[in-house]
């Protein structure tokens, strides 16, 4: 059982940086491949970047590449989102999510409760 909290979120103007957080619990961290994922309103939720469990593969959605970073560390248990160059369109609840190594939503078996990016233009 993996239990994920989100933070980090919050209201930004266009053009800003911020950096999204998830804590993991658990003794296996390093075993789960770790995403994020976003729904922003009245949309799906949609993939915006993978990590494996050694850190050593990314992937990421072509809508942030170039923007969002992903990166793990797995002695504190952390994964986390680095997002540059912000815009309206990245507004949305940011969810954290375990499971394998993959883009598609029925991969990731534990989810974080989400955190809320607004990015005013």
């Amino acid at each position: 059982q993996v239990q994920l909290v989100e933070s980090g979120g919050g209201l930004v103007q266009a053009g800003d940086s911020l950096r999204l957080s998830c804590a993991a619990s658990g003794r296996t961290f390093s075993s789960y491949a770790m995403a994020w994922f976003r729904q922003a309103p009245g949309k799906e939720r949609e993939f915006v970047a993978a990590v494996s469990g050694s850190a050593l593969r990314q992937f990421y959605a072509d809508s942030v590449k170039g923007r969002f970073t992903i990166s793990r560390d797995n002695v504190r248990n952390t994964v986390y989102l680095q997002m540059n160059s912000l815009q309206s369109e990245d507004t949305a609840v940011y969810y954290c999510a375990a499971g394998r190594l993959l883009v598609t939503i029925n991969a990731y078996d534990y989810w974080g409760q989400g955190t809320q990016v607004t990015v005013s233009s």
